[in-house]
């Protein structure tokens, strides 16, 4: 079963404009966030919309536009864009009801629904404890480029 690279593409970008912000760059163009993920800008689009949609980051149209993060990313938590990009459970029961003359169909829904209610809460209790911010310090400290990358944005003009 394939993972699911949602969050993962979400805190990469968000980091991302966390790193403009702290260049004096207001926004970055999808172009921009789709260059650092390897990835089509219209597919950061896609990607990004839901966190739009949720107050996290915004958009400006026009010359100077571009994605920008609403609030600061010390206060962005990881439960944040995962509420927003994860919706829903973590794990899913049947697709379909299964059979209730079994012994195991007759109670493995009610039991396995407890269990991944444990789980909902634990991810989501770890995810709290982090913010982008604090995302975007360890990577650069832990992990810092051995040369400076052109690709790094800097505040227009500059």
């Amino acid at each position: 079963m394939a993972s699911n690279s949602r969050l993962t593409v979400a805190v990469h970008a968000l980091c991302w404009l966390a790193l403009a912000e702290r260049h004096g760059r207001a926004g970055l163009t999808s172009e921009q966030i789709a260059a650092s993920l390897e990835s089509n800008p219209v597919a950061v689009r896609r990607a990004l919309g839901p966190l739009r949609d949720a107050g996290i980051i915004a958009t400006d149209l026009g010359p100077g536009g571009g994605w920008s993060l609403r609030r600061p990313a010390a206060d962005i938590t990881l439960a944040d864009v995962y509420a927003v990009v994860e919706p829903g459970t973590v794990f899913g029961l049947h697709p379909h009801q299964p059979r209730q003359d079994c012994p195991v169909g007759h109670g493995i829904g009610p039991v396995l629904a407890d269990i991944y209610d444990g789980v909902a809460r634990a991810v989501a209790s770890e995810l709290s404890r982090h913010t982008i911010s604090e995302v975007l310090d360890t990577l650069l400290r832990q992990h810092p480029l051995p040369t400076q990358w052109p690709g790094v944005p800097t505040a227009r003009g500059a």
